[in-house]
């Protein structure tokens, strides 16, 4: 396989409503981006003005042009330097980086190179769905994150009451763990229902359900009914610093007239609820890791997607794509 390139792909990196008359800065991979509508569309400019290096972001957009507030020196959305008020004669040829931007179903994806074709939105695009969009931030890492999203253990402890119910009952599951290149998933069947308050309020009978790992760092959930899926969420994550993580997410159900109009009314404030609980033990894990000793998490026998997970994140094809396998576990 060759090495897969981070500045090759599309990144999500905001919802469209949050680009308005002022510009947002935003951090790639560490690096201060600017976002802000040019007179040709989204922009994405690197957040220094070269002549003082002061921060763009915290200027104004005029005619579609993002102005300094340190000399009001402006810039389109190419990066071009078009104007330097107080100067007299021909305009020095100055620019600003500039990263590919653009806005696909309601958010903004950049890229720091030359992305092919259009950017992977959700696992149910292109079906008749009702979508609720949101972002996050969590104190962690990518792959943390990505793997807390996609794992069923944790919740009977995190999400007690919320995705599952009140009781310790549990139930045997099979676990079949397949992948490919820049992907991986696991597929849980023989829990055909939860017992938590999204569960009963938003799905039914279930048959299966699906967590799956996208390079560069998407992390998808799907919840499958007799008919196909019924529920689902896809949230592409990011490292914004050394601390940060960022994520813009679709919650998706499947569209069922007034009733799926009523279900989707309860989408972001249950699944607020759902991020706020893992936003609060992915910060206690950051926090409590940085303290002295030294240590790395150890990879427990349920643990079925991190080194698949480690491994498209590192460019490699993920073990599960030669040998799939299967696990039965208590659910």
């Amino acid at each position: 396989m060759s090495e897969r390139r981070r500045e090759d792909h599309w990144q999500a990196v905001a919802l469209s409503a949050d680009i308005g008359k002022r510009p947002k800065r935003i951090l790639y991979d560490g690096e201060p981006v600017v976002l802000f509508r040019s007179a040709q569309g989204i922009a994405a400019l690197f957040d220094r003005c070269p002549h003082r290096l002061v921060e763009l972001s915290t200027g104004k957009i005029v005619g579609g042009e993002i102005e300094c507030p340190y000399h009001g020196w402006r810039y389109d959305g190419e990066g071009r330097c078009t104007a330097i008020p107080g100067h007299v004669g021909a305009m020095p040829h100055y620019r600003v980086r500039r990263f590919a931007a653009i806005e696909r179903d309601g958010v903004v994806f950049i890229s720091s190179g030359v992305p092919r074709g259009e950017p992977y939105l959700h696992c149910m695009q292109g079906k008749d769905v009702i979508v609720r969009r949101v972002r996050s931030s969590t104190q962690s890492t990518v792959i943390d994150v990505a793997e807390n999203i996609l794992d069923a253990t944790h919740t009977h402890f995190t999400h007690k009451g919320l995705l599952r119910g009140l009781t310790a009952k549990r139930h045997l599951v099979q676990v079949e763990v397949t992948g490919g290149e820049g992907w991986v998933e696991a597929s849980y069947t023989g829990e055909d229902r939860q017992q938590g308050l999204i569960s009963r309020l938003l799905e039914g009978e279930r048959a299966r359900t699906i967590g799956r790992f996208r390079h560069p760092g998407i992390a998808e959930l799907e919840y499958w009914g007799k008919d196909g899926p019924v529920l689902a969420t896809t949230f592409h994550l990011r490292q914004a610093d050394e601390r940060t993580v960022e994520g813009v997410g679709w919650l998706i159900g499947r569209r069922q007239g007034l009733l799926g109009e009523l279900k989707a009314l309860a989408f972001k404030p249950l699944f607020t609820i759902a991020l706020h609980q893992d936003r609060r033990v992915l910060k206690s894990a950051s926090d409590n890791a940085r303290l002295p000793p030294q240590a790395l998490p150890v990879i427990g026998p349920l643990d079925f997607l991190r080194r698949d997970i480690a491994a498209i994140m590192d460019g490699k094809v993920p073990a599960a794509a030669g040998e799939p396998r299967v696990h039965q576990i208590e659910l």
